[in-house]
């Protein structure tokens, strides 16, 4: 796949294997997050998928109010009604999301990956120890920041999701 790269995967806490995280989430790019602000790349990816609206976002200490707040509520196991789009500038993290069997799977995020994760598919977000991340968010449309708890099985969002995995399985 053009633009992918390998990530290291943990499933339930433990090491298992490196594969591509596009089996997990939807799609898993690496940019060159040093030119974001003019990269014809990301533009291209922007165009191709409607992503019309972006912020930066940067969970630190020091930058984000509320931090300890935040980081509470990023690692609450949730679901959106809309695709998130997260590429990252700079600083690393996880995104925890659950595979087919409910099990944990652990993504490794760091400066120039860009995923996105499908609407109704339950994860989570955490820093690493540096406790620093600087990210991207790209919406569809304008930006939706509703977080549904576990349990939210009851949207469409989550049927369709559902639908998917048993399509892929």
């Amino acid at each position: 796949m053009d633009g992918a790269r390998v990530h290291t995967v943990w499933i339930c806490s433990s090491r298992e294997s490196s594969f591509s995280s596009s089996c997990i989430a939807d799609k898993c790019f690496e940019l060159d997050a040093d030119k974001y602000e003019n990269d014809p790349e990301l533009e291209k990816i922007r165009k191709e998928r409607n992503y019309s609206w972006m912020d930066i976002i940067t969970i630190c200490k020091d930058k984000l109010p509320n931090y300890e707040e935040k980081v509470k509520m990023f690692y609450e196991e949730h679901l959106h009604l809309d695709d998130e789009i997260r590429y990252i500038l700079d600083g690393s993290g996880y995104f925890d999301v659950r595979d087919q069997e409910d099990r944990w799977i652990r993504i490794f995020m760091e400066k120039g990956d860009m995923i996105t994760l499908p609407a109704g598919m339950y994860h989570r977000f955490t820093l690493d120890e540096k406790n620093y991340v600087k990210a991207m968010r790209l919406f569809v449309g304008d930006p939706v920041w509703t977080a549904y708890s576990r349990p939210a099985d009851h949207f469409e969002a989550r049927g369709q999701y559902l639908e998917f995995l048993a399509q892929t399985a």
